[in-house]
């Protein structure tokens, strides 16, 4: 019993990962897309991507992912997303990518807004280009500002990757839960904890020494 229960759940723990991994080959690009034009000078732009983040930011993870999956089946008789494993796995990444995105542009506007302005105008003195002064001066900066909070809310993301079992995805939590419906046994969902806390655990390591490489920017 022991064997299967691990086996089902290093299955489940690998679901995990790759929805771990592709939300943030996806939200932290967007997330930066999402920033910039949260501060640009275009009003009807700026306002649109505000009021998207203010409505992604105040609603539950788990309700995008039931209205996302759900709405286009049920709004305009349509399943994008087709149907089984892969169009629910599918469907997951959408709604983790477009939630953490707008979580990371406001911890990425957080950081640039945070670089004083005069290093902007001796930038513009010294004859540089607004690209330069963001890629070559305030980007290096903002990165050491936004590791603490961008550690937290990547930690926390490993621990919702279980709400996609909310739509029948066999990640972790899915793989722990089956047991007890089928044999009527809960310790396999203990087991689930301690993937999480090895793999959180590791993630805090991580950025941990992320942030002593990046002590060189302390001012």
């Amino acid at each position: 019993m022991f064997a299967n229960v691990l086996s089902a759940l290093s299955i489940g723990f690998l679901k995990t990962l790759e929805i771990f991994g592709l939300t943030l080959v996806g939200a932290i690009p967007l997330g930066l897309l999402i920033c910039l034009g949260a501060m640009t000078r275009i009003r009807v732009v700026k306002y649109v991507i505000r009021f998207l983040v203010w409505v992604i930011r105040g609603t539950p993870l788990m309700l995008q992912l039931l209205v996302i999956y759900y709405g286009p089946g049920l709004i305009i008789g349509d399943n994008w997303w087709g149907s089984g494993e892969h169009g629910r796995f599918i469907a997951t990444i959408v709604a983790f990518i477009i939630n953490y995105a707008c979580y990371f542009s406001e911890i990425f506007r957080g950081g640039i807004q945070s670089i004083p302005v005069g290093q902007q105008e001796a930038g513009f003195v010294l004859g540089l280009t607004k690209a330069q002064i963001f890629f070559r001066i305030t980007l290096l900066q903002v990165v050491k500002r936004i590791v603490p909070p961008m550690s937290n809310e990547i930690i926390t993301l490993v621990k919702d990757t279980s709400l996609s079992r909310i739509i029948a995805l066999q990640e972790l939590i899915w793989a722990g839960q089956s047991f007890m419906k089928s044999a009527g046994i809960i310790w396999p969902l203990f087991f689930t904890g301690i993937y999480y806390l090895a793999f959180s655990g590791i993630l805090t390591v991580v950025f941990n020494r992320i942030e002593k490489k990046l002590e060189f920017f302390r001012v």
